[in-house]
């Protein structure tokens, strides 16, 4: 009977503590994206939204334009030789007009220069080639910029965060109370963690679209030197 006696108690003690416990430990708060988000507030969060949607938005128009231009018929420079060779020369312009691509377009201008010397075809070619590549390039300047710009305005956001809470805690006085600080750098820090992403997405999204501009460049290049071998070859 005391043996019952002494285990209920001990039992009743042990769910007292492991009760007293559990109400003593601190609650475990998940961190929310959104509110965090919500949190580094409109002056430096709302431009940065800003700048991602744009660099998303160039990111997917150069890369559909870019591929749309990198596409070509293998055939395509065979045909412009026969018809070349057979005197066709329409037929050639007429290829280049419905293939409609940077390369097409270099070789119709080449084209349209036959009888005229080497040097003055090839330079006609070249800036064609020139225009196009520019016209590839739209857009490229505005994500290197968000690339480089969204850090710094990141940056400017957690300042303006620092100092607010410094003019916090210096307007407290004696009164100072340790979250007053902490959470003015946790408000300001999160301008420098959203800054960061949008500028490592631009400058990734930036260095991808390069990579393939520079494919389609070396494509318009072999085919410039497809059509001046052509026009050297012996008829």
């Amino acid at each position: 009977m005391l043996l019952q006696i002494i285990t209920d108690t001990l039992s009743q003690t042990a769910d007292t503590l492991a009760t007293a416990v559990a109400q003593e430990a601190p609650q475990v708060v998940e961190m929310n994206y959104l509110d965090m988000a919500m949190k580094g507030g409109p002056v430096i969060m709302i431009p940065l939204l800003l700048l991602s949607i744009i660099a998303v938005y160039i990111f997917i128009e150069r890369l559909v334009v870019i591929h749309k231009a990198s596409k070509e018929d293998k055939d395509f420079m065979d045909r412009i030789k026969d018809y070349i060779t057979d005197g066709k020369i329409e037929a050639a312009t007429t290829l280049c007009q419905s293939v409609n691509t940077p390369s097409s377009r270099m070789i119709e201008k080449g084209i349209s220069r036959l009888g005229k010397p080497m040097n003055d075809v090839l330079v006609a070619i070249e800036n064609v080639g020139n225009i196009e590549t520019n016209k590839l390039e739209k857009g490229f300047t505005m994500l290197a910029t968000i690339s480089g710009g969204a850090p710094m305005l990141g940056f400017l956001g957690t300042v303006i965060g620092m100092v607010q809470a410094f003019f916090d805690m210096a307007n407290a006085g004696n009164n100072v109370d340790i979250t007053v600080l902490s959470n003015g750098i946790y408000t300001a820090m999160i301008t420098t963690v959203a800054g960061l992403i949008v500028g490592i997405v631009a400058y990734f999204a930036y260095n991808y679209l390069v990579s393939k501009l520079d494919n389609v460049v070396q494509k318009m290049e072999l085919k410039t030197m497809e059509f001046m071998d052509l026009l050297n070859e012996p008829m």
